[in-house]
């Protein structure tokens, strides 16, 4: 296969790419503002934000230094660095960062809330004046580094001249914090550190939540990579030999490729012959005989013989680096995807800051002093603080993934609930998906007794996929192995041995006879006969895609198995299949569903469906699938059923209408609440409690998700 039909270069002529970790990529804001902005600036042709890795890949006139680039981030109100490892994890140190910032807050939370039960029961004078600072003390500290995710991203939006709702959280928080060691100073009667940091601590418990769900799918192009093997064994001219790493392979190059060995390069096959596990490639689950002349790709497990390859590709030009490109380009899609609370943000923040400032002026043009309306204005920023707002999404999406999970699908990245909730049409590929990916020997009843026990012996000799389902079969019978004698097996042939003197084998069929199906022949002396085996469907496939339909879905097979090898599997699941399909063709195939306006949900296990995975709308993988697969699909679902499927996509449409409902929730606890703050009648110390017990309301109506999962 030609790597350049899978994907052209990234980077045109005479033009360079950078990669910069820009932390501050926060929402699809982020994402349209860098995008849109970047090329405007001279010399730099595109740029590509990677939110979930929070990257951004520019290209550019090669004239541009990184000094350049940065400045020209700067300049739209993002801090970024030069990115020379692409493996480095911003997203992951960056969650890292909220996790101590969620531990400090809560840690100064309680032990504020405990020095505050001595103010609220009565403590006056110079006791009380002790308690508050003792509160100053822990409250400070921890407000200027717990606070500092959202001073950070709100600092870079009013740089800007734009706002968001990191911008009146970190308004209320300072206001609250000033206010109160103002009091503390001064001698007041009140001060509310403790409604400022346990606003912190349920607002970097939203944000935490979040990133992690967010974190869990970051690495499938990393494993996607580690299919090749680290090095090969090349042959020189004058005979020798030696290992040499698979970056340093070159095109013309000999290697040396034992029995048990990974291709570190694409090639094509000049001595020897074998077979090949390429399943990871092509989602085929028997070997693929080799012989002189034909191409090879790196990543594939050599199972009989030893092989000479002559390289053809390696590096990043190899197949499977195309297709790891084409995984990360499909899955720019799903970074764009605007979230729920991202759409909500929009309108949010602007209202909070307007009511604030109208406090103020309001109060002030009534005759109050400066401080009764500055404190009438913090208490409807914290009043009006995005907690429940926060937590409406990842408490929802959280409680549905820990319901998914003990039923046996693992989600890895919350938004993929909202992202599942939508799809209207699901993809199906054939191998390891809709079947169990795994070989079972067929008319093993009409075998006589000892014919099975010479069978299970043979098949024990050998870890040929064939022998492997074959053993596994029989011992599933309790077949006892006989004595065989002479025991050998000979690559890519089979295996031989004797039994009571008399010839037996398990060998590779030396007819045509099952043209489009997997065989193996048993022969005992003179007599031969012929081994079928199928793989066979998931128990409640049909059964499954009925449910899928039911619920308005469409179903479609895409396989790279051959047509023929579809038809039994189209007729029993009433299904449309089309098969010979390239990872490529898969990913073209999802194009044009989506150019129809389609929501594809794809659902695959082997490597070839890495970039269809990256680019549905959704995607779900079996646990028996390559760790590239399960690492690219938004969930991965456990055991031999395909029932998991439905059962997520309806999930994720429960979480969605229970998300929709805690923001109904938070919308209108502010409606009830705010109308009291602007009036006066609640101080900051009473905005935070209203602000937390809302967030618990949200909480508690997120858990009813927990009985919807069944």
């Amino acid at each position: 296969m030609a790597t350049k039909a899978l994907i052209s270069d990234p980077v045109a002529e005479g033009a360079a790419e950078s990669l910069f970790a820009v932390p501050g990529i926060h929402c699809v804001g982020c994402i349209a503002k860098i995008e849109e902005g970047l090329p405007r600036q001279p010399g730099i042709m595109s740029a590509r934000v990677n939110m979930g890795a929070k990257r951004v890949a520019i290209r550019h006139d090669p004239a541009l230094t990184p000094p350049d680039l940065r400045a020209a981030i700067a300049a739209l109100g993002f801090e970024a660095e030069p990115l020379a490892d692409a493996g480095l994890d911003v997203a992951a140190a960056e969650s890292r960062r909220l996790t101590r910032a969620l531990v400090v807050a809560g840690f100064a939370a309680m032990n504020i809330m405990l020095l505050s039960v001595s103010v609220w029961s009565g403590a006056a004078g110079a006791t009380r004046g002790m308690f508050h600072w003792l509160s100053a003390l822990i409250a400070l500290p921890t407000v200027a580094y717990a606070g500092q995710p959202f001073f950070r991203s709100a600092w870079a939006a009013v740089r800007q001249g734009r706002t968001n709702m990191d911008v009146p959280i970190s308004i209320g928080v300072l206001l609250t914090t000033g206010m109160s060691l103002y009091e503390t100073v001064t001698g007041g009667a009140h001060a509310w550190f403790d409604g400022a940091v346990m606003l912190l601590f349920f607002l970097l418990a939203g944000r935490s939540l979040d990133s992690m769900m967010r974190g869990r799918a970051r690495a499938g192009v990393a494993a996607l990579l580690k299919q090749t093997a680290p090095g090969a064994l090349v042959l020189e001219a004058d005979g020798s030999s030696r290992w040499m790493r698979a970056d340093a392979l070159r095109p013309g190059m000999t290697i040396l490729v034992a029995a048990g060995e990974r291709l570190a390069a694409d090639g094509r096959v000049t001595e020897g012959e074998s077979g090949l596990d390429i399943a990871f490639l092509t989602g085929e689950s028997a070997p693929v005989r080799v012989h002189p002349g034909d191409d090879v790709q790196a990543g594939a497990l050599n199972i009989d013989g030893p092989i000479r390859v002559e390289v053809t590709a390696a590096g990043a030009d190899t197949v499977i680096a195309d297709i790891a490109r084409l995984m990360e380009e499909a899955g720019q899609g799903k970074s764009r995807y605007v979230r729920l609370a991202d759409r909500a943000a929009r309108l949010y923040a602007p209202c909070v800051h307007l009511l604030a400032a109208l406090s103020f002026a309001g109060w002030m043009i009534a005759g109050a002093g400066v401080h009764q309306a500055l404190l009438i204005a913090v208490a409807v920023l914290l009043i009006t603080c995005p907690c429940a707002l926060g937590l409406a999404v990842p408490a929802a999406q959280i409680v549905a993934c820990g319901a998914l999970m003990r039923r046996g699908v693992l989600v890895k990245d919350g938004s993929a609930l909202e992202r599942l909730a939508e799809v209207s049409e699901a993809v199906f590929d054939k191998t390891g998906t809709l079947t169990l990916g795994r070989p079972v020997p067929q008319g093993l009843r009409r075998l006589w007794r000892d014919d099975r026990s010479i069978l299970l012996s043979l098949s024990r000799a050998s870890r040929h996929p064939l022998s492997v389902a074959l053993r596994q079969a029989l011992e599933a019978r309790g077949v006892t192995p006989a004595a065989l004698d002479n025991v050998r097996e000979v690559a890519g042939e089979g295996v031989f041995g004797d039994y009571e003197g008399v010839a037996v084998s398990l060998a590779r069929p030396r007819s045509l006879i099952n043209l489009f199906g997997l065989a193996a022949e048993y022969r005992r002396g003179d007599q031969a006969l012929l081994l079928g085996f199928t793989d066979a469907l998931r128990p409640d496939a049909a059964e499954t895609l009925d449910v899928l339909r039911g619920m308005g879905m469409k179903i479609l097979i895409a396989s790279g198995d051959r047509p023929e090898a579809l038809e039994e599997i189209a007729r029993e699941t009433r299904t449309t299949a089309i098969g010979h399909l390239r990872p490529a063709d898969k990913l073209a195939l999802i194009d044009r569903l989506k150019a129809r306006g389609e929501k594809v949900l794809m659902i695959g296990d082997g490597l070839n469906d890495g970039p269809a995975l990256a680019a549905g709308h959704a995607s779900m993988a079996p646990a028996s699938a390559s760790d590239a697969s399960q690492l690219t699909a938004d969930a991965v679902f456990l055991g031999d059923r395909l029932a998991p499927v439905a059962l997520t996509v309806h999930a994720a449409r429960r979480t969605v209408a229970v998300v929709k409902q805690n923001f109904a929730l938070a919308i209108g606890y502010n409606v009830l609440a705010v109308p009291l703050a602007i009036a006066g009648k609640v101080t900051p110390l009473v905005a935070a409690v209203a602000m937390s017990t809302s967030s618990l309301i949200v909480i508690a109506n997120a858990l009813r998700l927990k009985g919807a999962v069944k």
